[in-house]
């Protein structure tokens, strides 16, 4: 991260990066199909197919280029691209140097030596309601998964026990110290 931070351009961290999917939606925009329909019948030709192309676009990239480039990829004037609805267009919120001390203080607490590295959050939260309302707000969370068992919104969606218990304390922590401030 260090590195394309420095220098966008470099090669290798782009690809190494690019390699796990959490890191390649950091580093641009993505669409994936989520829900895909066809058919009536088991023994008859579908007439009809629909996809729900779900597309997670970075605040840098522009919505009406995403849609362009969908179609130019499809390149098939038969597949008609619409958007189901509005994007939601949300400003960044700029740091604040305050919250992250405390941020960065209740870390060392409960995580020694354990850096803060802010980055852009790739899911959905109520904070766009917040940030359009012209309240800054900021995604923290303190739980941490095993990298080899990732089941974030699987049908068996879970963490370690230890994992909650450690957010718990952190977080009381983090609430009642940004409150005290």
């Amino acid at each position: 991260m260090k590195t394309i931070g420095a220098n966008p351009a470099n090669a290798a961290a782009l690809a190494r990066l690019s390699a796990q999917p959490q890191y390649n939606a950091l580093l641009r925009t993505t669409c994936i199909p989520t829900l895909m329909s066809a058919g009536h019948a088991e023994n008859a030709l579908p007439q009809l197919a629909t996809a729900t192309v779900n597309c997670r676009v970075l605040p840098v990239d522009n919505v009406t280029e995403v849609e362009a480039t969908l179609n130019k990829v499809l390149a098939d004037p038969q597949i008609k691209v619409t958007a189901t609805k509005p994007p939601t267009l949300t400003p960044t919120t700029p740091m604040d140097p305050k919250v992250l001390s405390v941020v960065s203080a209740m870390t060392t607490k409960h995580w020694p030596g354990l850096p803060v590295v802010p980055k852009l959050m790739l899911g959905a939260s109520d904070g766009i309601y917040l940030i359009r309302a012209g309240i800054p707000t900021y995604g923290v969370s303190g739980v941490f998964s095993d990298e080899d068992d990732n089941r974030a919104h699987g049908k068996d969606e879970r963490i370690l026990t230890k994992s909650f218990d450690e957010a718990v304390d952190f977080m009381y922590d983090l609430v009642t110290t940004l409150a005290k401030n």
